[in-house]
């Protein structure tokens, strides 16, 4: 499933082609995501220019003149830029076509992803109640020591709720844990407040790292080859249940946390 990083990834590699463009129409093939794509959305967006794209936790904010399109990849979407009027193949469900001659493509196996319009975004049902960004300064690790008190569940999953901090997926939540030496399995409120200081330093460098090599699931969204991202190279943990650590040569244990695998290093971690 793409994570922070490579949404982040997806918005700067697309943003230049679409920020100032004026979209001529939207092609629409499928409207079975998720949620179902609004059945007006070619007349609500066709015309308008796009003034900026952002991103909100995992979702993908396109800004209109009027309105937001709200996209979110789901588990195995992906946007990428194409000529418009590249014929389309299967699970190729969207086409936004800009009068630069590129389409913006939405491509979704699963149709687990979302293309949803509001003119009030962060007002949305879906946004509203989302904890902070990870990489601004309203996230650090007093948020996460206060926001713990109390709390009786796995460290993991407490700081992979959205509520507390968006866009720490699975992954970088695993990294971080180990990158921090806390054992993903200890209650959240019995971190001291020093090693949560510490585990916020950890998420946002990870985080940063991801970002600057493209993600770990997928390196380049708008060729959209679905290749393993480069930051893949340097997982400590993630995926490597099966394997030694690589600090101190000790096996690797896997367990389940919030019905996610989890990955850590029994001696390393505590």
């Amino acid at each position: 499933m793409p994570e922070l990083p490579e949404v982040e990834t997806t918005r700067r590699g697309i943003a230049p082609y679409l920020e100032g463009q004026r979209v001529s129409r939207v092609i629409v093939r499928d409207r079975r995501l998720r949620w179902p794509i609004p059945e007006d959305l070619d007349v609500r967006l066709s015309g308008q220019r796009i003034v900026l794209v952002e991103r909100r936790a995992k979702y993908l904010l396109i800004n209109a003149e009027v309105g937001t399109l709200i996209s979110h990849l789901g588990m195995s979407g992906n946007l990428r830029l194409v000529e418009a009027g590249l014929p389309a193949v299967k699970h190729e469900h969207v086409d936004i076509e800009l009068e630069s001659g590129l389409a913006l493509r939405y491509t979704d196996p699963r149709r687990f992803g979302a293309m949803l319009w509001s003119l009030d975004p962060f007002n949305h049902e879906l946004l509203i109640r989302l904890g902070p960004e990870p990489l601004t300064d309203l996230f650090d690790g007093e948020r996460l020591f206060q926001q713990s008190r109390g709390r009786s569940m796995a460290v993991k999953p407490f700081i992979m709720d959205n509520a507390v901090v968006v866009g720490v997926g699975n992954i970088y939540a695993t990294e971080a844990l180990f990158a921090a030496g806390i054992d993903p399995r200890r209650e959240a409120k019995s971190i001291s407040r020093a090693r949560y200081l510490k585990l916020a330093i950890e998420i946002k460098r990870i985080l940063v790292a991801a970002i600057e090599r493209g993600g770990t699931t997928l390196r380049d969204f708008i060729g959209g080859d679905g290749q393993p991202g480069y930051f893949q190279q340097e997982l400590f943990v993630y995926g490597r249940g099966s394997e030694h650590c690589k600090v101190c040569g000790t096996g690797l244990r896997e367990v389940k946390l919030g019905q996610r695998a989890s990955v850590f290093c029994p001696r390393c971690q505590s």
